[in-house]
């Protein structure tokens, strides 16, 4: 029988932890659970203890993708579930997963519905996040940016050191696997309000949400981003080259310049698809 590791990652949590803890044992009694304290300043270690379940503690706060790889490393189960402290998701929902990951799958997410994202702002980011995976794979991406999750231990580990330390793990892990050619499947959930306050920042993570977009592109196929963007210096080369021909027949440096940025960018894809190929090269395993 598979052995089951549940793992949190938590940042001052422990008013949520209080009230996640005993219903997560209570659902789970089997399974290791571990909550990797990413240098908390409240009672998140004490609760732990109360609750005898493990904590992996950080030294100070390293970010919350940290935490998932400090979990995994020290996680001993083929399967490991992972699911935020912040009292946003279910322990009830853990079985529904597991029962999908049980059909050949290499990875099921919690797929949250709009009226449960954290705001119009969050659902309207996640909603193009969506959009824009399903396109560069293909295949029907419901939440992107989850952090509930289930997985084969064996698999996640192999891309464990493309995973960054804030908050894009979901993004990242996600394409890994879909380039790598995993199966990924979504259950549907109501994630709750959560507890306590978020550690998110408009104006600090606005960018960071934004780099999460190329980065969707340069982990799956780089040059499916890179070509429309070729092609569209190419394009405006060739109609201003035209514009310049028809009212002062010549070729003007503008036209010039056109061409040789589509050249440059299309260049830029294919070594960007290599270096990405590389990444996935021992994935088959």
């Amino acid at each position: 029988m598979e052995r089951i590791s549940v793992i949190l990652p938590a940042k001052n949590e422990g008013a949520a932890l209080a009230m996640l803890l005993p219903k997560l044992k209570a659902t789970m009694p089997d399974a290791e659970i571990i909550v990797v304290d990413d240098g908390s300043t409240d009672d998140t270690v004490t609760l732990c203890e109360a609750n005898q379940v493990k904590v992996v503690s950080h030294p100070y706060s390293i970010g919350n993708g940290a935490a998932v790889k400090t979990g995994a490393r020290t996680a001993t189960g083929d399967i490991l579930v992972f699911m935020d402290a912040d009292g946003q998701h279910k322990p009830e929902d853990i079985p529904r997963l597991l029962d999908k990951l049980s059909n050949k799958y290499q990875m099921v997410v919690g797929a949250r519905s709009r009226k449960s994202q954290a705001g119009a702002h969050r659902a309207a980011a996640n909603g193009l996040y969506n959009r824009l995976a399903s396109w560069m794979v293909e295949q029907t991406i419901s939440d992107l940016t989850s952090g509930f999750r289930c997985v084969r231990a064996n698999k996640f580990r192999k891309f464990s050191y493309l995973l960054p330390n804030g908050f894009s793990y979901p993004t990242t892990i996600t394409m890994s696997f879909f380039r790598a050619g995993f199966g990924v499947a979504y259950v549907p959930i109501e994630a709750p309000p959560r507890i306590g306050k978020s550690h998110i920042r408009l104006f600090r993570d606005g960018t960071r949400f934004l780099l999460i977009i190329f980065k969707i592109g340069t982990l799956y196929s780089p040059l499916k981003i890179f070509l429309p963007i070729s092609l569209g210096f190419f394009g405006t080369g060739v109609a201003y080259y035209l514009y310049t021909f028809l009212t002062a027949h010549r070729f003007t440096n503008m036209s010039a310049l056109l061409f040789i940025t589509s050249i440059l960018v299309f260049l830029m894809g294919l070594v960007s698809e290599q270096i990405t190929s590389l990444n996935y090269k021992d994935s088959e395993d």
